[in-house]
């Protein structure tokens, strides 16, 4: 099938199973149809599982490790993790599949594999959950992010997107002057990089506006939000593929028509998912642990969608601080912060002992404030019962643009897994 069909085809099926109206019952009936032929027909093409499988729950869970360890095994084209690193330089191609990688974090990336025919089921999905309603005239898209792939730029044989990648490994300030030349319609950044156009004061009047790429922390939503004008969209993607993206309410929807989703509970409301890609069929993702933090809406969405609302992506499991009286998740500990002070819109927090914590903010922020935040801190953790060291330190809040901003960070890594 040509690229454009391909699109059109995923764009109107995703559009389709979006629709308001379709019960949540006749879309679980729908995906469990689905599912079981991919478990039939797909699964079994993988070395790693090499027969089909009747259920889902026969099957072993994986993580990245595993994949990483034989990536060759987890997927149908034979392409070993060293083919993929070594072309990720080159532009992603090996023997015509496109090959990419996560911007990771403490050395721990990921990598991809799709087909050309997957390209375009991904941009038709994509259009269909984030642009459906601006594309009636040519639209100019602009992706800002620490790396380029292949990915993106099956876009660009459509001439009505005219779609252009700023990388954001060389700063916004290097590039300011090409955005707002470029003047897009749509823009796709990181929130932090959006939150330092905003500090910049970037001559931008995007339609439409997604943070991507990094946890959506409350305390940078107000400030991209008032420079913009615009709300703030999110989408939920990763090396697994698009995992969730908000709908014309702002509410965050599972991307449940092309992957199949498992909670593990881990406290306080909060679940870890465990995936499956039944629309993916070169890279095999069945049963696949993820150590992202969700907490799952429990209020039906205006919108009228049967796909599972999200109210937050919280952050990653393995920043759970492991302290002596217990766990404690990211948004506890960053909620602790921020709103101890209004005054506060940047901070780092680190575990960085198995009873040490580490408390970063500006030296600009008044001392009242910053008190403020430590008094919030040390109450907070005197509640596990147990004697942590707590300190703050006064400087500068810089960011490596390559990698991903991390404010609540486990840095003790001798503790739990």
């Amino acid at each position: 099938m040509i690229p454009a069909a391909e699109a059109l085809l995923s764009f109107v099926r995703t559009r389709c199973l979006m629709r308001p109206g379709l019960d949540r019952a006749g879309f679980e009936a729908w995906q469990g149809r689905a599912l079981a032929r991919w478990l039939a027909h797909e699964l079994p093409r993988a070395p790693a599982y090499g027969k089909p499988a009747r259920h889902l729950t026969d099957l072993p869970v994986t993580d990245k490790a595993g994949l990483m360890a034989d990536f060759a095994a987890f997927n149908t084209a034979g392409v070993t993790a060293e083919e993929a690193w070594a072309a990720i330089p080159n532009g992603g191609e090996v023997r015509g599949f496109t090959v990419g990688a996560s911007t990771g974090t403490s050395g721990n990336r990921g990598l991809f594999v799709i087909s050309e025919v997957e390209r375009f089921r991904w941009l038709g999905a994509m259009l269909a959950k984030t642009m459906a309603d601006l594309l009636w005239r040519p639209r100019r898209v602009a992706i800002v992010l620490p790396r380029d792939t292949r990915l993106y730029h099956a876009a660009r044989r459509f001439r009505w997107i005219d779609l252009r990648f700023f990388d954001l490994t060389q700063g916004i300030e290097t590039q300011r002057l090409a955005l707002e030349k470029f003047a897009p319609d749509v823009i796709v950044a990181p929130p932090r990089a959006l939150r330092e156009m905003a500090g910049l004061g970037l001559r931008l009047a995007p339609r439409r506006l997604f943070a991507a790429a990094e946890t959506l922390d409350q305390i940078d939503r107000p400030l991209i939000e008032a420079h913009f004008q615009q709300p703030l969209h999110q989408i939920y993607m990763a090396t697994e593929g698009l995992l969730a993206a908000t709908c014309r309410y702002g509410r965050l929807h599972l991307a449940e028509d092309s992957v199949h989703f498992e909670f593990t509970a881990v406290g306080d409301g909060l679940v870890s998912p465990v995936i499956t890609a039944f629309c993916r069929q070169t890279q095999i993702m069945a049963r696949y642990r993820m150590n992202d933090l969700l907490r799952l809406s429990t209020a039906p969405c205006a919108c009228g969608s049967a796909l599972r609302a999200v109210d937050e992506v919280v952050g990653r499991s393995d920043d759970c601080f492991h302290l002596p009286g217990g766990l404690i998740t990211p948004d506890v500990l960053r909620n602790a912060v921020i709103d101890a002070d209004r005054r506060i819109t940047d901070f780092r927090l680190w575990q960085t002992e198995s009873n040490a914590v580490t408390l970063v903010l500006p030296p600009d922020l008044p001392d009242d404030a910053a008190l403020a935040a430590l008094s919030s801190l040390r109450n907070l953790l005197s509640r596990q019962g147990s004697q942590i060291g707590l300190t703050l330190i006064r400087q500068p809040l810089a960011s490596d643009p390559a990698r991903k901003l991390r404010r609540v960070e486990r840095r003790w890594q001798d503790g739990p897994p």
